[in-house]
């Protein structure tokens, strides 16, 4: 089976071939920022380890993204653009609005919740089914409108 830093290996192999130098130092910061955190923490990152490093990296970008957009710096907006879009191909596709909404009100009755002292047990339940797919404040605006 192969795992999401293997596959990151093999994309930034293929861009060395191709020359394609943007898209190899993008993907190496994220290989850096991987092991960094292997190393500080000793241990080896699963899956899901790695996909949250990727979607921490992904918001950074988004934020600087909004940053330089709103001060005019489109050249820089465009840099933060591209780095997004290579980061993004692995991660897994999001969830819509829809589908979010339809597993927010599952999971509410499942769990018989009928308060919000129930949210919380709501929101790790839909944590883990979501897990990379969906923005964790989308899933608590739904659950508090759901509940409340």
């Amino acid at each position: 089976m192969t795992t999401i830093k293997d596959t990151l290996t093999d994309v930034v192999k293929t861009a060395m071939k191709a020359r394609e130098l943007e898209k190899v130092k993008v993907l190496r910061s994220v290989q850096a920022v991987i092991k960094q955190i292997e190393i500080d923490r000793q241990l080896t990152l699963d899956d899901a380890g790695v996909l949250d490093i990727l979607q921490k990296q992904t918001k950074q970008r988004q934020e600087s993204l909004a940053i330089f957009a709103a001060n005019g710096r489109e050249d820089l907006a465009q840099k933060e653009q591209f780095e997004i879009d290579v980061i993004s191909q692995f991660l897994p596709q999001p969830m819509s609005e829809a589908e979010i909404a339809n597993l927010v009100a599952a999971e509410i009755a499942e769990q018989g919740a009928t308060s919000m002292q129930q949210m919380g047990a709501v929101m790790n339940a839909l944590k883990v089914k979501t897990a990379g797919r969906a923005d964790p404040a989308l899933i608590s605006k739904l659950v508090k409108a759901t509940l409340a």
